[in-house]
Order: structure tokens, then sequence, then C-alpha cells
């Protein structure tokens, strides 16, 4: 969309008021001029120079509105006063200047603002050429105009010339200027408006993103920690009656995991209250190795579980552990909850020069087709924020397979494993 330039209620005020003081200015500057002759004998009467003012002040007062018509009507007033000899010079160059400006710094038609401004400078020059010509006729029999090429008339003549072109230049120059400047004001704005708007965008993705987060955190603790205290507390019924001393150990177990999971909420809450996310425990203390215990849990729970560790341990970002540390979780968790009675599952660890992998692998019922819930969700989000990849399958003989594998690149020696 092409730039333009509308006034405000403010600049047509000011306009108003600077033709009031030009208004003013041209009355006293008729009354000074026709005081002091500067036209000698061939002065126009004094009203002529009242209505003059008028004329060449008036139309200033909506100069950026219609521009073009306003240059148009001042300089031919100019013309016509400077022609008849109105008794006032200064206001009406003023004036006209201040309307040559305005086409260049207002008038939205660049192409008739190129026109107008052209017109008026080129009748300028052909109007001081013809009175040159008619002045030099009239001096021609002064002997200061024949003494030479650079006589006293010529020299006037000449410097006519070049305050003119320098009057003219300016005015047009630095309307010119002032509508770059506009223009160049008004994409910044638009530039600012713009990033305004994405930042408002950011931040309502921001927030999208920290609740995801927080309620993938919130599922991983709580249903893997509620998850293992149903089955120890199930187990805990059972036996109760046949040997109270075991059904003690379990509840003691169940008051372990009711412990940890206390502990990981308490941090999640201080992470989510402290600027900047960080606690005094740290981001996280979880890391591949933690999965050993991951599984010694399991099979504590009631799902005996194997764990094995394949290739050269080989660091990785703490980031992409946790996360891979929560795929191993989310996957037990679900076994324990869906794969049935006499399952096992088993645990791997790979590592080898592209990247890390956790396999997950679980007996138990046969699942035609995988439901869709949270705990996939969070597992695959967890994947891709990683940069990795996640597979989830059902077995052929039973039971489940979630394989979730991050490349990886060497990191400094002290990053979290």
């Amino acid at each position: 969309m092409p730039f333009t330039r509308t006034p405000t209620e403010r600049d047509r005020r000011g306009d108003l008021l600077l033709a009031g003081v030009l208004f003013v200015g041209a009355i006293l500057s008729a009354a000074l001029s026709s005081i002091a002759q500067v036209y000698g004998d061939e002065q126009a009467p004094l009203w002529t120079a009242l209505l003059y003012a008028v004329v060449v002040s008036g139309p200033l007062a909506f100069r950026r509105r219609w521009p073009g018509t306003v240059a148009v009507v001042v300089s031919v007033a100019y013309f016509a006063a400077v022609t008849i000899r109105v008794p006032e010079i200064y206001v009406g160059n003023i004036a006209m200047f201040i309307g040559l400006y305005t086409v260049g710094a207002w008038m939205n038609d660049r192409r008739r603002a190129l026109i107008v401004r052209v017109a008026i400078i080129v009748g300028m020059f052909v109007w001081l050429l013809l009175t040159m010509y008619r002045d030099a006729i009239s001096e021609a029999d002064k002997a200061e105009v024949v003494a030479g090429a650079m006589s006293p008339y010529v020299a006037f003549m000449l410097i006519q010339i070049l305050l003119n072109g320098l009057y003219f230049g300016g005015a047009y120059y630095f309307g010119e200027r002032s509508w770059a400047a506009a223009e160049q004001r008004s994409v910044l704005e638009q530039r600012t408006t713009e990033l305004e708007r994405e930042r408002e965008v950011t931040a309502a993705q921001a927030v999208a993103l920290d609740r995801v987060r927080i309620a993938r955190e919130l599922h991983d603790v709580v249903a893997h920690h509620v998850s293992v205290m149903g089955v120890q507390a199930g187990a805990a019924r059972l036996v109760l009656a046949q040997d109270p001393a075991r059904a003690a150990e379990i509840l003691s177990g169940v008051e372990g995991s009711a412990r940890d999971a206390i502990h990981e909420l308490r941090q999640l809450l201080e992470t989510l209250r402290t600027p900047g996310g960080e606690t005094a425990d740290g981001a996280s203390t979880l890391g591949l190795d933690d999965i050993a215990e991951l599984a010694e849990a399991s099979t504590a729970a009631g799902l005996p579980t194997a764990y094995t560790v394949v290739g050269t341990p080989t660091a990785v970002p703490s980031v992409v552990a946790v996360n891979l540390y929560r795929i191993a979780q989310e996957s037990l968790t679900n076994a324990r909850r869906h794969a049935g009675p006499g399952a096992t599952a088993d645990v791997r660890v790979r590592y080898d020069d592209d990247g890390v992998e956790v396999e997950v692998v679980n007996t138990g019922r046969a699942i035609a087709q995988l439901r869709p819930g949270l705990g996939q969700l969070g597992m695959r989000e967890r994947a891709t924020a990683s940069g990795g990849t996640l597979e989830v399958a059902p077995r052929p003989s039973g039971g489940l397979r979630v394989r979730a594998r991050v490349p990886f690149a060497p990191v400094a020696a002290g990053a979290s494993r």
C-alpha cells in the first residue's frame, strides 16, 4: 500500500495559526514598505497591500489539505503583486516558500507534486527573464549599463538569479526531505506494530508451551508414583491376612513412593515459582544412569524389569537425559497398568557413534490397536523437543515396544549422564 499523509486536527490548527501570523506580518510589512517607498513613484496604492495580505496568507490555513492549489494561488498572487508594485515583498516570499515546501512534504500524488513545483519554478524564471529584459531595455541608455559585461546592473541581475535559484531549490529540497522522513517514520511505526503483534503471539505461544510442559511433568510424576502406590497397596491388601510382616514391608514402599512423588512435585513447583526457572536443587538431577534405579523400582512394584546398557556410555545434554528418563518412566508405568499379571519388562540403553537410544519392551496382553493418550503424547513431545524420534508399537507375541532415539554430538566433560 503506497504511503500517504493525512493532516491531523493539530496540524490544521497549526496551519490556521500560521496563516494568522503571516497576515499580521504582511500588514506590518506593507505599512513599513509603503513608508519606505520601496518602489518609489511606481508603488501601488496601499489598499492593494491589504488585499494582497489576505490573498497570500489566507490560503495557508488549508496548505496541508490542498497543498497544490494553495501553492499555485500564493505564487500567482506573489507574481502579480511584484508586477504591479504592491508595497509588500518579504512576507510574500515567505508564503511562497512555505507553499512550495508543503507541496513536496504533504502532496500524496507525487507526480502532481513534481508537476506543480516545476511549473511554478519555470514560471518564476520565465517571469524573471522577461523582467530583466524589460529593465535592460529601459536602462540601455545609462552609461553604467553599457560600460561592460559586468556592469552593476548585470551583477544585480545575476544576484537575483542566484538568490532565486537557492530560494526555490531550498523549498524543493526541504519538501522532499520532509516527505522522505515521514515515509521512513511510517515504515518504522508499521514495523513496530508488527513486532508488537509478533511479540504478543510469541508470548501466547510461550504460555501455551509452558502449560503443555507443566501438564507433561505433572502427568509423568503423578502417573508413575500413583501407579506404583496402587500396585503396592493392592499387593499389601492381598498378603495382609497371611503375612502381616510382608504387608508392612510393602506399605513402607508405598510410603517411600509417596515421599518421592512429593519431592518431585515440590521441585516442579519451586522451578515454576523461581524467576528464570532455577531452584536450589538445580533444574534436574535425573540422568540416564538413573534408569537403573527406575528398573529396580519397577521390579519392586511387581513388574520384573531387566536393565541393560549397550555400548560405551557417552555424555549427553541434561535436557536429553531427563526426557529419555521420563520416556522410560512412562513406558514402565503403562506396562504395570496394562500388561496384566505375569508380565515382564526389559529396558535397554544403547550408545553408538550417532546417538543414544532407550528401548522399553514388555510382555503381557496382546494389543490390537494403540489408543492415543496423554502418556504417548507426552513421550512424543519429549522426543521431539530433544531432536529425536519415538516409536511405539504392539508386539506380535503380546505387550508393547517403545523406542526413543536422540542423535547427539560430543559435549564437554561433566555433562549430565
